[in-house]
């Protein structure tokens, strides 16, 4: 989504568009084509009107500014979720010159491809594979995701140039490694609001998947992407890239949680779009994950083991505007040990927000300042942009309680998150 689709979302034309901002409609047609940026002294007004924070403005001027061709990666519709430039697309870049390369090895007779790739180091890919699996570790028990960053970007780096050096066999698996790194530097990315950066990077995830032949981490890769058209609210987009997910899902491994993930995310689909009877349906099917003699996975990029389902059964309910229903369930949810002891604090920063919105939609202001203080609280202590921007999806509901003193300084505290 970019500037034009963001207005025409909201109401606008663009003369009204342009008066709302005080600016002429020559300059808002200028912006939409991507012929001009907004200057640094109308951003914060153009972030008002359009009703997000400065770093979503930055995404959808991003989006208009870009101009590439359509391209399929891996069996995944034309997106209009590009690279933002900079050294994260000179990366993505390389790997995909490096993916062309060795695909052309790959087909040449042994002597031919050895002439042209040297293959000593066979060892490389069970290094990065390794290395990938303590990054996610890492990355899940850091307060601070960012701090994984620099090492992800790294990595990546030494990916690709490691593939330039590479032909035959060793290529699946430097393959593999890709396609977990691009997506936990696609988790980083979208934890910062980063939407384009972080769809880049989950498309270049299903394409390495797809090309190492693992159907499993093709599939989460592309479950992630979906993820991004979810928080535009993009649900039929979305449910078409799931669709894709769950046709790759049932060619992989039966004794991994990848299709019962894949159905869980559809039931977050079915409720966007209203489906009460699709989304229980994708919700019973998801928990079929408990019949799993394990359903847990030993690397970072497959995570679902079902212990989400309350959680995930409560926010579905939330939007559905089953209010008791989804209480009870994350009620539950908030005890379990890990989100009571706060070991995954996203996780228990979704549930608070979701309570606080119950609070609000009930017209309950001690229930909605409760939750959504604490809410508050945790995303300052974890840098969270995946926490905050639930936070400000909170703001929405409010409505006649905005009135009331104590919540509008939760309004303002929810609103300088923003701008930390």
């Amino acid at each position: 989504m970019g500037l034009a689709e963001r207005r025409k979302v909201l109401g606008y034309s663009q003369e009204s568009f342009a008066h709302a901002l005080g600016v002429d409609r020559t300059t808002v047609g200028r912006w939409e084509n991507g012929k001009t940026e907004p200057q640094p002294p109308y951003r914060p007004k153009l972030a008002e009107v359009l009703q997000v924070d400065l770093a979503e403005l930055d995404v959808l001027v991003a989006r208009s500014q870009a101009s590439p061709q359509e391209q399929e990666f891996a069996g995944l519709p034309p997106s209009d979720h590009y690279g933002s430039g900079g050294p994260d697309e000179m990366i993505r870049r390389e790997f995909l010159r490096a993916i062309a390369v060795t695909g052309a090895l790959s087909v040449l007779p042994v002597d031919e491809a050895e002439a042209l790739g040297d293959v000593t180091g066979r060892g490389a890919a069970a290094d990065f594979l390794r290395m990938n699996d303590h990054l996610w570790q890492v990355y899940q028990l850091a307060r601070a995701k960012g701090v994984v960053q620099p090492i992800v970007h790294g990595q990546l780096g030494a990916l690709s140039e490691a593939l330039d050096k590479r032909s035959g066999s060793e290529v699946h698996a430097l393959c593999t490694a890709a396609g977990e790194l691009f997506q936990l530097a696609g988790e980083l990315a979208f934890d910062s609001n980063r939407y384009t950066d972080a769809a880049a990077s989950y498309t270049l995830a299903a394409t390495a998947g797809k090309e190492a032949g693992g159907y499993d981490l093709w599939a989460c890769a592309l479950v992630r992407h979906a993820y991004v058209d979810l928080y535009e609210r993009r649900y039929r987009q979305a449910a078409g890239i799931l669709s894709a997910a769950e046709r790759v899902a049932r060619r992989g491994d039966s004794a991994l949680s990848t299709r019962y993930w894949v159905a869980s995310v559809q039931a977050e689909v079915q409720a966007g779009l209203g489906d009460l009877t699709a989304c229980e349906h994708a919700l019973e099917a998801a928990e079929k994950v408990q019949d799993l003699t394990d359903p847990g996975h030993h690397s970072g990029w497959l995570r679902f083991d079902g212990s989400r389902l309350a959680e995930e059964r409560g926010a579905r309910y939330v939007q559905l505007g089953r209010l008791d229903c989804a209480e009870k369930a994350l009620t539950s949810a908030l005890g379990q040990d890990d989100l009571a002891e706060g070991q995954s604090l996203r996780r228990r920063g979704a549930v608070l927000t979701d309570l606080a919105a119950i609070g609000a939609k009930r017209h309950d202001p001690d229930q909605l300042l409760t939750f959504g203080r604490e809410a508050v609280q945790l995303a300052r202590e974890s840098a969270s942009g995946y926490v905050v921007r639930r936070l400000h999806g909170l703001r929405a509901e409010f409505g006649p309680l905005a009135r009331n003193a104590r919540v509008a300084e939760l309004m303002a505290e929810i609103d300088a998150l923003g701008t930390a």
